[in-house]
């Protein structure tokens, strides 16, 4: 996979990618990441990249020409099928499955804004979508682009040590992960759950399944809505809000709609 990001910072880019996964994955030739800086394409002697917005107000506006020939360079370094991504307020929400999406690309080129963000003839030019990561104020793109990049090069073959480790994680199966736990068994008091040192893989198993179901009913109840249910999934849910003394009568559907009318957890979520 081949990407590139667009950014007034490239040096912030490339010293995140240093490190972790990220790191890992393009040292072994798993992806490659490319950085092109607009200055580079600017044509006066300030190198100037921004103006005044027209109308007045406050801030500067990232100008169409360098912008475009930045991302024109960016561009061809990505094969024939890839995308060009401008991070964005007003994109789609990115997501895991936008991640997934993302990772059976050949490549695609990020673009990361600044001050009040680009001229507006950029996006209707050379936008083939646009993408947020939240609603929040960001100074840049750069952060946005990092999370988008960490957040697919971990789904390519061989960029973790485990390749089980993607599907296992928190929204990999469209639910929060399960809680996890490792040497001592016993910390301040607190104990591991027996199941998980007892040997049965299949109950340890059944048990994850349930804490992941239950968990993601409490804390992110929308992830339920519209969910394809496996067999099972409710009789394991159901088992779970009554062990924590939870309730669904009347109060937070299976598919997270409506209003939790729960009592309090139980000490395993607190």
């Amino acid at each position: 996979m081949q990407i590139g990001i667009v950014t007034l910072f490239p040096q912030m880019v490339r010293a995140a990618l240093d490190v972790g996964v990220c790191g890992r994955a393009l040292n072994r030739g798993i992806a490659t990441v490319s950085t092109t800086d607009p200055r580079d394409h600017a044509t006066d002697v300030h190198r100037t990249v921004d103006d005044r917005p027209f109308g007045g107000g406050p801030g500067m506006v990232l100008k169409y020409e360098p912008l475009a020939r930045a991302i024109a360079a960016a561009r061809s370094n990505v094969p024939e099928g890839g995308r060009t991504i401008f991070l964005s307020p007003q994109g789609r929400r990115f997501d895991q499955a936008i991640a997934n999406e993302l990772s059976r690309l050949p490549g695609f080129v990020l673009v990361a804004g600044r001050y009040e963000g680009f001229d507006e003839r950029l996006h209707e030019a050379l936008a083939d979508e646009e993408l947020s990561v939240g609603d929040f104020v960001l100074s840049g793109g750069e952060v946005a682009a990092l999370a988008v990049v960490d957040a697919v090069l971990r789904l390519l073959p061989g960029a973790l040590g485990d390749e089980t480790s993607a599907a296992q994680d928190s929204f990999g199966d469209g639910l929060l992960d399960c809680p996890h736990y490792t040497r001592p068994e016993v910390v301040a008091g607190r104990m591991v759950p027996a199941v998980l040192v007892g040997g049965d893989h299949a109950a340890i198993a059944r048990w994850r399944r349930k804490q992941a179901l239950g968990r993601t009913w409490l804390r992110r109840p929308d992830l339920l809505a519209g969910r394809d249910w496996k067999q099972g999934e409710k009789a394991l849910l159901e088992e779970y809000l009554a062990e924590h003394n939870l309730t669904d009568n009347g109060g937070r559907n299976f598919d997270g709609t409506g209003c939790a009318h729960e009592r309090e957890p139980g000490p395993i979520l607190k």
